[in-house]
């Protein structure tokens, strides 16, 4: 079993959701994303997700490709974002990488997959690479023991939600609603009713965590509530980031009330 996979499993015997927090590799600067990843850890994000920065991420609102338009200028490259997972894994939990294909493609499938689990990814998110084209992706992974998540939206179909269901691993990545990432003051009711609906797919084979939009600890316990294992939380982990990018200590501490903010939420005892 994976290391993200005896995360989700842990916490689901206990009763509690699982926090994945996501931070863009390199934003503000390099030096710093080890550093924000143990203030998440700290306030108790169970899974740490980092973004290698791209020139053209489609799936990204306006917070997080101003992240990636940050840590780009710093000349944060794939390789480095990899590196700075050897010192994120000091803080104890699992982590994951969400990229672009086009950086593995460049990479080469073999190479990426080799370098990422030498510097200890757990797992690897590709928003833009469609299961029905990533069947030397997922074998490559499987032999690194390296999990492949995929994403699974509103507009996917029960036929092909099968199909995804039986290819990722470690949990799916759902996505809440049309459009981008990005912070938003509330939960919709669809996002409830798509978690119920992917639940019967899924329970039993795959756990469940939620993102897109998912900023508030009400937001966040009303997922896990609705049946979901795991709730994902960027866009508001990297506003502060982007507010405080001048003032280390005092972004490190925000990050660290709203992480734990968030976790209290998805605990047993609410």
């Amino acid at each position: 079993m994976s290391a993200i996979a005896k995360v989700f499993q842990k916490l689901k015997k206990q009763g509690d959701g699982v926090l994945v927090g996501y931070i863009t590799g390199g934003d503000p600067k390099p030096e710093f994303t080890a550093r924000i990843a143990g203030a998440l850890v700290k306030g108790g994000v169970d899974i740490i997700e980092v973004g290698i920065p791209f020139s053209d991420p489609i799936a990204d609102g306006p917070t997080i490709q101003a992240a990636s338009v940050r840590a780009l200028k710093e000349g944060t490259t794939p390789q480095m974002v990899l590196g700075i997972v050897k010192e994120i894994k000091k803080c104890g939990v699992p982590v994951a990488i969400l990229t672009y294909f086009n950086p593995i493609f460049r990479m080469g499938v073999e190479r990426f997959f080799r370098l990422a689990k030498s510097c200890g990814v757990d797992g690897v998110v590709v928003p833009d690479l469609p299961v029905e084209e990533s069947k030397t992706y997922q074998e490559t992974a499987k032999s690194c023991s390296v999990d492949t998540v995929f994403l699974a939206a509103p507009s996917t179909s029960n036929e092909r939600l099968l199909k995804i269901v039986g290819c990722t691993s470690g949990f799916l990545y759902v996505v809440s609603h049309f459009g981008v990432t990005g912070a938003r003051e509330s939960l919709e009711d669809s996002t409830v009713q798509l978690i119920h609906r992917f639940i019967h797919f899924t329970s039993g084979r795959i756990p469940v965590a939620v993102g897109f939009g998912v900023s508030k600890p009400e937001h966040a316990k009303r997922i896990i509530d609705a049946g979901a294992e795991g709730v994902i939380v960027g866009s508001a982990f990297v506003n502060i980031i982007q507010r405080y990018q001048s003032n280390i200590g005092k972004m490190l501490e925000e990050l660290e009330v709203l992480a734990t903010e968030l976790k209290e939420a998805i605990k047993r005892k609410n």
